[in-house]
């Protein structure tokens, strides 16, 4: 509700609301986490966008035909940890990668199954890879040779961190605790 005079919200005092920033927050322009994410998601917003108008696929099915480029014969749940997606959304862009006729699923129990790009999934692969690497030129653009070794380098020791965290929080999880 909004007072009469135009001030901003007026509530009863027994809402218990906050209206003035709290003392202790985290710091937006220095809180790591919040940086690479929002990095993160302006690349992801101009490749899907990309993607999208170009291509009528998404990032997701990029990510998979690229994954697939790499390692041929991978199956979903070898393309899920590659990728870090989960199950679901590697599901559904499979689907439609095959729906498509970019990709093929060989023999095999669901999940396990090889799949391969087709000889149009290989095209199309080439056709959406300088969208994709736009992207990096975009992050490295300001960067020199050294600067671009040292960053990947901490992104790597960064993201093996990460997931020796996720197994032990899992294990945790796993074992009641």
């Amino acid at each position: 509700m909004a007072s009469e005079r135009g001030q901003g919200p007026v509530f009863p005092a027994s809402d218990g609301v906050v209206l003035e920033p709290l003392p202790e927050t985290i710091d937006p322009d220095g809180f790591t986490p919040r940086l690479l994410a929002l990095l993160s998601n302006a690349l992801v917003w101009r490749e899907s966008h990309e993607l999208r108008r170009r291509f009528q696929l998404g990032t997701n099915d990029w990510r998979v035909i690229s994954a697939l480029a790499i390692r041929p014969g991978s199956a979903a749940t070898d393309v899920n940890e590659f990728l870090g997606l989960n199950k679901a959304a590697v599901s559904k862009s499979v689907n439609t990668l095959v729906e498509r006729g970019l990709v093929i699923l060989s023999d095999g129990p669901r999940g396990s199954r090889p799949m391969y790009l087709t000889t149009a999934g290989a095209e199309m692969h080439d056709a959406m890879m300088p969208i994709s690497m736009r992207g990096q030129e975009i992050i490295l653009a300001h960067l020199e040779p050294a600067e671009v070794e040292s960053l990947n380098q901490l992104l790597r020791k960064m993201l093996d961190h990460a997931r020796e965290l996720q197994e032990l929080e899992s294990s945790a999880l796993a074992a009641g605790g």
